[in-house]
């Protein structure tokens, strides 16, 4: 069971999602870049954002917790990322859907948001293991996720339907509590 909450380190806070943080989502969502490998751009206007806010992003304390990354030094929503698919039998959980904007991709906040999210994941929550997904041709996202300490497991095909009718294949990778201590000195010691 999840609990809204807020992290913070000394560069950036994860905030759960809010009306509040739209205006400066949208902006930082406005690169075409970011989505790519995304199915859908919620950040095309401010109309679909709202609808992904309301239908797709709200708090769900038995699945899901998605955060606003807010920049501490600018106080600047920089990004999104999510905390879902808990499973609570199976101890484990799902970090994703995360978009940062390019301005501050390659920077401090992936490293922070993740270490944050992970540390929230294996040492608040006590789960044994997280996912992360990404599309089998974003190699962009694989790299950034390979360099967190996630190990790649493969691929699944055809896992995921796309709003144009295609599929597309998902490279997954996890972090196991096993791993999470080696992953969690690399963090640190990148902060």
């Amino acid at each position: 069971m999840l609990t809204p909450t807020t992290l913070s380190s000394h560069k950036i806070t994860l905030e759960p999602i809010a009306q509040k943080h739209l205006k400066q989502l949208l902006i930082a969502g406005q690169d075409a870049s970011i989505w790519r490998w995304v199915p859908t751009n919620y950040c095309r206007s401010p109309s679909t954002l709202q609808t992904w806010l309301d239908d797709n992003a709200k708090f769900n304390p038995q699945a899901q917790l998605t955060f606003a990354i807010i920049d501490i030094d600018t106080h600047t929503v920089v990004g999104t990322t999510r905390l879902f698919r808990l499973d609570s039998h199976n101890l484990s959980a799902e970090v994703g859907h995360t978009f940062i904007g390019v301005p501050w991709q390659r920077s401090y906040v992936n490293t922070h948001a993740k270490h944050l999210i992970l540390t929230y994941a294996f040492e608040q929550l006590n789960l044994v293991r997280v996912t992360i997904c990404t599309n089998e041709k974003n190699d962009k996202s694989r790299s950034a996720i390979l360099r967190l300490g996630a190990k790649l497991e493969g691929i699944a095909y055809k896992n995921r339907l796309s709003p144009d009718g295609t599929f597309r294949n998902s490279a997954i990778h996890s972090i196991t509590d096993d791993t999470w201590p080696e992953v969690k000195r690399f963090l640190e010691s990148r902060l």
